[in-house]
């Protein structure tokens, strides 16, 4: 089963599953998660291939969405859900394909689409990171930096680094093969008509409104909100503001 991080107790609420982006982790969301176990369990996941989780040669969404309802078993069959980008996508498959597992659904983000862009640029960075220089995460990061990537990522990408050993803790080989996947959207039957927020940054230009068509035939039940200000990584950029907004859709 997945790596997971667990913050607070149960409570009469539904737990909360959160699935994190590509070369992310459960760390990432350490903050928000904490947070928002005051009011309900909070349950934050290392996707497979990331972090503390297993390696696998297969990196699609409904292997990703299986691997979210073994989790949501093991806390008592139920729960609500939110996943940004490669992890919301791995939701939405989630609720189609396993949809009594899923109470209320965010979707932070991402739409059920296929992106023409890669970043398989910045799985070449972290490959072309010489290990033999690094003795602390700063090390890392001025390889980065050499390289072109922001300062924002340098610090994101080398949250998964184990200095110690020296390697990454991404299964950087297989992120690059299953890259069609991950960047497409696999063909699911039917729809989910549970509580649905498509919870976007103001400034990303990853839910386009020409999208909100699809949307609603998978999510007939789908609302949708903009965090201003904030990007595609709008849980980091905006912390406050994305974890009230969460807040206030799972208590609705």
């Amino acid at each position: 089963m997945l790596n997971t991080i667990i913050h607070g107790d149960p409570t009469d609420q539904p737990p909360l599953l959160i699935a994190h982006g590509l070369y992310g982790s459960a760390r990432n969301w350490g903050v928000i998660a904490r947070r928002l176990s005051d009011e309900r369990q909070v349950i934050a996941a290392d996707m497979r291939n990331h972090a503390y989780s297993f390696w696998n040669d297969q990196h699609g969404y409904s292997e990703l969405a299986q691997d979210l309802a073994e989790v949501i078993d093991s806390i008592g069959g139920a729960a609500d859900v939110v996943g940004h980008s490669m992890g919301g996508k791995a939701a939405m498959v989630l609720a189609l394909k396993h949809g009594n597992k899923v109470r209320k659904l965010v979707v932070a983000d991402i739409a059920p689409v296929s992106y023409g862009h890669s970043q398989i640029k910045y799985i070449e960075a972290m490959r072309a990171v010489d290990m033999s220089h690094v003795e602390r995460r700063s090390d890392a990061e001025s390889q980065l930096a050499d390289q072109g990537v922001e300062k924002a990522l340098q610090s994101f990408f080398t949250q998964s680094l184990d200095v110690e050993n020296k390697k990454w803790r991404l299964n950087l080989d297989v992120l690059a093969h299953e890259m069609p996947k991950i960047m497409g959207f696999p063909e699911v039957s039917g729809n989910w008509d549970g509580p649905t927020l498509f919870l976007s940054g103001a400034a990303s230009d990853y839910v386009l409104p020409e999208y909100r068509d699809q949307i609603r035939q998978m999510f007939p039940a789908a609302r949708f909100a903009k965090i201003p200000g904030a990007g595609h990584w709008l849980h980091a950029e905006k912390p406050r503001e994305f974890e009230a907004a969460v807040r206030t859709f799972l208590n609705a």
